[in-house]
This record gives C-alpha cells, sequence and structure tokens, in this order.
C-alpha cells in the first residue's frame, strides 16, 4: 500500500488478536492488488439498543488506481463475534476487488498482432505441413494435426497464431497452432 494500514476502534477494547487478523487479511488484499492506494479500517461497537446482544461493526474504506473507492459497511443484524465481521469485511473487501481488477482487464483493447507468436508463412496442403514464421524470426515446423481451432484446409498463409513449441527432429516444431487472426486481405 502506499499509505500505511489504518486500524481504528471505537467504543470497543483493541485487542493484539483482532488487530493481527485485520493486518493479516489487508496483506491478503494487497496480493489480490498490489498497487492499493490506501486502506483504512474502523471496529466499532453498535450503539444502539439490540435485543440479540451487542453487535460489531467492521467498516473498511479502500482507495484503488483510477480514482476507484470501495467501501464496506453492513449494519449487523445479529450478534456475531468479532473475528467473523473482521473476516466477512475482508471477505466483501476482496470480491469487491477482484470485480473491479476484471472490469479493468476488460476494459483494455487486445491486438492480435501482441498476442500472437507468429503467423503462417508457408502451407504444404499436400503433405499436411506448414511453417510459421515467429515474431523473433525463427522459423518453426507444424502439423495439420497441431491445429487447435480452424481446419487445416481453411487456414491461410498469413493468420496471426498462438503456438506451443516442442523440439522436434528436425528443429522448432508447434506442438499445438491457435489461430487468432485472419491474415490482411489486400
Amino acid at each position: 500500500m502506499q499509505k500505511p494500514l489504518e486500524i481504528t476502534f471505537r467504543d470497543i477494547e483493541k485487542t493484539q488478536q483482532v488487530e493481527d487478523l485485520i493486518r493479516l487479511k489487508a496483506d491478503k488484499l494487497e496480493r489480490i492488488c498490489d498497487n492499493i492506494i490506501s486502506c483504512a479500517v474502523v471496529v466499532e461497537m453498535v450503539q444502539k439498543h439490540q435485543s440479540a446482544g451487542r453487535p460489531y461493526r467492521v467498516r473498511i474504506n479502500l482507495m484503488l488506481p483510477r480514482g476507484k473507492e470501495i467501501v464496506v459497511s453492513q449494519d449487523p443484524k445479529k450478534a456475531l463475534e468479532l473475528e467473523a465481521e473482521v473476516r466477512w469485511a475482508f471477505d466483501s473487501a476482496e470480491r469487491q476487488i477482484i470485480e473491479y481488477m476484471e472490469k479493468l482487464r476488460r476494459d483494455v483493447k487486445s491486438h492480435p498482432s501482441i498476442e500472437a507468436d507468429g503467423v503462417v508463412e508457408r502451407i504444404f496442403r499436400t503433405d499436411g505441413v506448414g511453417f510459421i514464421r515467429t515474431f523473433d524470426d525463427r522459423q518453426v515446423f507444424f502439423h495439420r494435426n497441431a491445429l487447435v481451432n480452424e481446419s487445416f484446409d481453411e487456414l491461410r498463409e498469413g493468420a496471426a497464431v498462438r503456438i506451443v513449441e516442442t523440439m522436434g527432429e528436425k528443429g522448432p516444431q508447434a506442438a499445438s497452432v491457435h489461430v487468432i487472426g485472419a491474415p490482411p486481405k489486400y
């Protein structure tokens, strides 16, 4: 975290056990999203008269990149153990962070030329084989059976591909070929 973790106890005695649990859970959040700006946790005793005991409330306020703020807080409906409330709050924060991170990843456009390992350079249809030119300028052999998502008869030279490469008897060979982009039309 860019700012130190803030832990506040209100109307409740601070215990090392609860503070350690909060720090442990905050560290887990940081492993999920390594660029959390700040995390503030407030542990408090609810002041309302409750017939089911005096429940706790745990609030978490997280600041993430791009100005995203995540706030976790729930008015307890029943008396839970304090550690259970802490776990519930951090589990909720974790789900929200994961959802936000997934949304960020979907916002990034994918570019087949960047994702590709190379392009189909030559096809020998009668032999059922071909060669891929990788972006680091190597030639990799492939057999028609290595194609994953397209038929060999429909494959065209210039198609962008991802490959899983192995070493064959005569040099580099594609164990699998996944076509990710059609060749350019001229």
